[in-house]
């Protein structure tokens, strides 16, 4: 599913993140977050030239549980989930190149 971010809910997070026999990066975002909305792009851009990884959305207002579950105090948050676990954090907005970077070894 390369090109694009999916989104994901506390319905379907388990279904779509946890059991993807890929990596799944999992933005925790809102829609009054400035520095979510100015990082967006760059991850529209990685799920466009990854098919290696999932990109996916999670709406922390929409979806408090998951956000919860995983202690996310502050976005945004990019949490990489292989195997059904948390296998890397990044917190912050960066430029795409630094998130690439932080993203080594899971995408190529």
């Amino acid at each position: 599913m390369a090109g694009a971010t999916i989104t994901v809910t506390d319905a379907d997070f388990e279904e779509k993140v946890l059991k993807s026999n890929k990596p799944v990066l999992v933005d925790f975002w809102a829609a009054w977050c400035g520095p979510c909305r100015q990082i967006a792009p760059s991850l529209e851009a990685i799920a466009a030239e990854h098919d290696e990884i999932v990109v996916a959305k999670l709406n922390i207002d929409e979806n408090p549980a998951t956000a919860a579950k995983y202690g996310v105090m502050s976005i945004p948050t990019l949490n990489v989930y292989q195997g059904g676990e948390v296998a890397k954090t990044i917190v912050g907005a960066k430029p795409k190149a630094a998130i690439e970077r932080d993203l080594e070894g899971f995408i190529g």
